[in-house]
């Protein structure tokens, strides 16, 4: 246990909530309305504590098998978990009914996947679609023209319940051009709500890592993913 960490993740998370507010205020927005969640890949459940004990209550994981090894040692009790990673079909039955939120559901067959398990367990899942925003072959989710198409087809899926949308941008040295991706995905989001699809509410709009949360939130997004910005440089 490195207690100089402690007082890393303390200070970071002073800075953060800082500029959550300048942000927000910027932007003409209330900062209680941006959601702050800290990623926790391969963080020691010691560190996440602290980090809640500090008034996190939200945090994200990317591997389910990651998760569910710590899962016992996380003080939870007043903490959301959301899964943040590719989520392969062998692995939902594992993670439905054990966090809160599925963020990353990229194709309707992991949406009906989810809803297969969710039935199973008498529970409806709430979930996020993921967005392939600059259409990255290396990257997970839907294109930005077939997003609509996908709420309305996952809409009719017993078991899950679409709460917005969530998206992994290029990594831009430009904060212009991230502007632009958040911009893009700002208007889709508002797009899909206009649309008032039962079994759609779109309440989450899930942008902006460590490098670029502040763009992201100037552009409209509710939900911030940040874990280096928190608890420092990652330890493989």
């Amino acid at each position: 246990m490195d207690k100089d960490r402690f007082i890393i993740i303390d200070e970071n998370l002073k800075r953060i909530n800082e500029d959550i507010c300048e942000t927000a205020v910027k932007a003409g927005r209330k900062p209680e309305d941006i959601r702050l969640m800290a990623v926790t890949k391969t963080v020691e459940p010691v560190y996440i504590n602290h980090a809640l004990s500090c008034g996190v209550n939200l945090i994200g994981e990317n591997k389910v098998q990651e998760f569910l090894a710590k899962r016992e040692e996380l003080e939870l009790e007043h903490c959301e978990v959301h899964l943040i990673g590719h989520l392969q079909t062998n692995k939902v039955r594992q993670i439905v009914g054990k966090v809160n939120l599925i963020q990353s559901v990229d194709s309707v067959k992991i949406a009906k996947e989810i809803g297969k398990r969710s039935v199973e367990n008498n529970q409806i899942t709430d979930i996020l679609l993921e967005v392939n925003v600059a259409g990255e072959e290396s990257k997970f989710g839907f294109q930005a023209e077939r997003t609509a198409e996908a709420a309305y087809e996952i809409s009719e899926i017993n078991g899950v319940h679409i709460c917005g949308l969530m998206s992994v941008p290029p990594v831009c040295g430009d904060g212009r051009q991230s502007r632009c991706f958040f911009s893009n995905m700002h208007r889709l989001f508002i797009d899909i709500c206009e649309k008032r699809i039962d079994n759609v509410t779109m309440n989450v709009l899930s942008l902006g890592m460590s490098g670029d949360y502040k763009q992201a939130i100037l552009e409209g997004s509710n939900l911030i993913r940040l874990g280096s910005a928190v608890f420092g440089d990652r330890i493989y």
